[in-house]
């Protein structure tokens, strides 16, 4: 046998080989989530480390939730689902649930249970799981103020934030009625636990924008999640709402003189929803199984200040990965931060959120 046709043979066997070897299949998984440390914050927890586990499976990130509910309802219109999972803040996910565009979950099926056996309808904190929506995080809007402007006598409370005699200069707020309605009657001395019940009356609804009015002619009003803390550190206001998330990263990794007011902090839950019809459902399912262990939300808190979304996870919570901050102390639910909050209502937004942004820029433009 010559060479030559001994080396188109043993090519020839190879080839053959090849062809009756198994392909390895490749999922591509879409996930849609809001960018920025928080999708970062994601990528580090478990995203990169399941590609890495499951090297059949492909993430992809995608930086749309801010547009989440939109997309979902035009992706199902068009009968093309190209998500395979959305991060969406909890009200949004009651809607889209509601509307009979996600997959429905059996939270002790489909989770996995503590690592004491406990199931996870239990685990999850109490309030935070919807029929379609498995929480992550926690994660508040709350006031804080430059330290340089308030060195001897530091708000503490709510009503602070309205007394611009004792505590003058500017306040940064986000411009919309959530968080806002809520804390003008905090500050008019209702408490925390009954701000939805007053704001069901009308005549809370005006209680609430009267105590507004003493303070409109001293607001910035900021529309995006950076913009607090550089108003902070530029003295354009003394003090400031913002998510918890941004002042840390301003405080602690940044060494601005930002400190965080806890008193009637806003806390909402933001989790993962399914939308129906998508092409890797089981693939996804494996993966929110995996990803919403209590391991993985308590690593989350390694890259982030937002508490996770299961009471197993809260005692793993370690330190901040890139400074070494133990990160307990920032986290929304640690006990001294979460003595007097409100958490935001979402069906109470749901039912009467298009009436209050009505109300309220006709007041701004007052």
């Amino acid at each position: 046998m010559t060479t030559k046709l001994k080396t188109g043979l043993l090519a020839g066997a190879a080839l053959a080989a090849l062809a009756a070897a198994p392909a390895r299949a490749e999922t591509d998984l879409t996930i849609v989530s809001w960018g920025g440390a928080y999708s970062a914050s994601q990528e580090g927890a478990y995203v990169k480390p399941y590609m890495k586990e499951h090297p059949d499976i492909k993430i992809n990130m995608d930086d749309q939730s801010a547009n989440g509910l939109a997309g979902l309802r035009a992706q199902m219109q068009a009968g093309n689902v190209t998500w395979d999972l959305v991060d969406m803040l909890q009200g949004n996910a009651q809607l889209a649930c509601d509307e009979g565009l996600l997959v429905e979950f059996d939270f002790d099926k489909d989770f996995a249970p503590a690592p004491d056996g406990t199931p996870a309808s239990k685990d999850f904190i109490e309030g935070t799981t919807g029929d379609c929506f498995v929480p992550q995080i926690l994660y508040a809007t709350v006031f804080a103020y430059n330290e340089e402007a308030f060195k001897d006598n530091p708000p503490r409370t709510v009503a602070d934030v309205f007394d611009l005699e004792k505590f003058p200069g500017k306040r940064g707020l986000e411009k919309g009625p959530q968080g806002n309605l809520e804390w003008a009657l905090m500050a008019d001395g209702v408490p925390a636990d009954q701000v939805y019940d007053k704001l069901s009356t009308d005549e809370g609804v005006e209680q609430a924008f009267k105590k507004l009015d003493t303070i409109k002619d001293q607001v910035v009003w900021w529309t995006q999640g950076a913009q607090p803390p550089q108003l902070l550190a530029d003295k354009e206001v003394t003090i400031a709402t913002g998510y918890n998330g941004r002042f840390f990263d301003a405080e602690v990794s940044e060494k601005q003189p930002i400190e965080v007011m806890w008193d009637g902090q806003y806390f909402e839950v933001d989790g993962w929803v399914v939308p129906k019809g998508g092409k890797n459902e089981k693939a996804v399912m494996d993966f929110l199984k995996w990803g919403t262990d209590t391991q993985r939300l308590a690593d989350q808190a390694k890259f982030i200040s937002y508490s996770p979304a299961r009471s197993s996870s809260v005692p793993l919570v370690g330190k901040h990965e890139a400074t070494g901050v133990d990160m307990a102390p920032y986290m929304p639910t640690t006990p001294a931060n979460f003595e007097n909050p409100i958490r935001k209502d979402p069906d109470w937004w749901a039912d009467n959120g298009d009436e209050m942004r009505e109300r309220f820029n006709s007041w701004l433009s007052q």
